[in-house]
């Protein structure tokens, strides 16, 4: 694999970070800035709207540059950006720090996912896309409990601090890489637009969308669940989300070493296995109720903390397939078949936890487990659609 994709990926995993840690951090920055907390919560709705706005068009945007030329330049904006939030005093700036970040992230993983086409042989594409992945997963299990603690230690300005410094290796490798793209033959737009409307593509992005729609959905709200529904501790909490960070990385890093071979049979077993996993969790809460002290409540808490990092596993698992997958069934579509896949991926994590809190608003905090499996389920469906229609590439 090229030594390049290791640091792609921990630009990834910076820029996951930033996406998810200012989570932790709202009451901090509305009591520095003099703002209400539901106004500091924009800063975490403009990135996960921005990555699915801003994935096509910049990838639309960089189309007629050299890979190299588009990485280099969205890592500097993503870091400008990052040292303009953490030196600005007003709310407005820092938000609008925030969606300039997202937009240059959304177009580094972009093209980060469509250079897979170009620099990694094709059998070994979807480990590729799980190390690119991987970056993610370890975002949520270690870099936004360490941005939190050094937001704690040293206030919250320091974690984008941190996140900028983490970019600076990946910006020198990208910047001292070979372009590997001067001379290169491109479709048209046109060419790769007529792809993505394709059934296959589509199909596998609605697959994607859901799939992630219930991994975030459900992991916003996991700890909800865990303390309302189950009696968990405060303390207890970090921890289980760590757990289910754990499992998300182990679950990247199992399929990228199968998904090659194997990407087909792998969502279709996983899939039926996270449906039944998710709803085992519901059922566990709903019988629960507000009994934490109740036998059932202490059986729950105990299923809770051994599945949580298997539903981390295979929903990350499952995702980064899908992902892979969509790159392969757009490969005549090189540069926006990365876009779209990062689309699908943020579009899910941004209407995921929407559906999630509709859920627990309605069904209590069984409701969120609910809305995964039934989300999960609806993805089976269409990739069994598609499948017997004998239209998905094979492995």
């Amino acid at each position: 694999m090229p030594a390049l994709l290791n640091f792609l990926a921990l630009a990834v995993f910076a820029q996951g970070t930033s996406e998810f840690v200012l989570a932790g951090l709202l009451a901090d920055i509305a009591a520095d800035l003099g703002i209400p907390l539901a106004e500091a919560g924009l800063l975490t709705t403009a990135f996960a709207v921005g990555m699915v706005l801003g994935a096509p068009v910049m990838a639309v945007f960089a189309r007629r540059l050299s890979a190299r030329t588009a990485l280099t330049s969205f890592l500097i904006v993503f870091v400008a950006a990052h040292i303009a939030g953490a030196l600005t005093g007003s709310f407005p700036v820092l938000l609008l720090t925030r969606v300039i970040a997202v937009v240059a992230n959304a177009g580094f993983l972009a093209v980060a996912l469509a250079l897979i086409v170009r620099i990694v042989e094709a059998r070994r594409r979807a480990r590729a896309v799980g190390v690119i992945v991987a970056g993610t997963t370890l975002a949520l299990s270690a870099g936004v409990p360490a941005g939190a603690v050094l937001g704690a230690a040293f206030g919250w300005r320091s974690a984008l601090w941190a996140i900028a410094v983490l970019c600076v290796p990946a910006l020198l490798a990208v910047l001292t890489a070979p372009s590997g793209t001067e001379g290169e033959q491109r479709p048209t737009l046109l060419t790769e637009l007529a792809v993505l409307r394709s059934r296959p593509v589509l199909g596998v992005i609605a697959v994607t969308v859901l799939v992630n729609a219930a991994t975030f959905g459900a992991f916003t709200y996991l700890a909800v669940v865990a303390e309302a529904g189950l009696g968990f501790p405060s303390p207890a909490v970090p921890v289980l989300l760590c757990l289910f960070g754990i499992g998300a990385f182990a679950g990247v890093t199992l399929a990228g070493r199968f998904a090659d071979a194997h990407g087909v049979t792998i969502v279709s077993v996983l899939s039926p296995c996270l449906v039944l996993v998710w709803a085992v969790l519901a059922v566990v809460v709903a019988s629960a109720g507000t009994g934490a002290q109740s036998g059932s409540g202490h059986l729950g808490e105990g299923l809770l903390w051994v599945l949580t990092p298997v539903v981390g596993a295979l929903s990350f698992a499952l995702g980064s397939t899908l992902v892979a997958r969509i790159v392969a069934e757009a490969r005549q579509a090189p540069n926006l078949g990365g876009a779209f896949a990062t689309a699908a991926l943020n579009l899910g994590a941004s209407i995921g936890p929407v559906a999630a809190g509709l859920a627990l608003t309605r069904l209590g905090e069984a409701g969120p487990f609910t809305v995964a499996a039934v989300g999960v389920g609806l993805a089976l469906g269409i990739w069994l659609l598609i499948r017997r229609a004998g239209i998905l590439a094979p492995d």
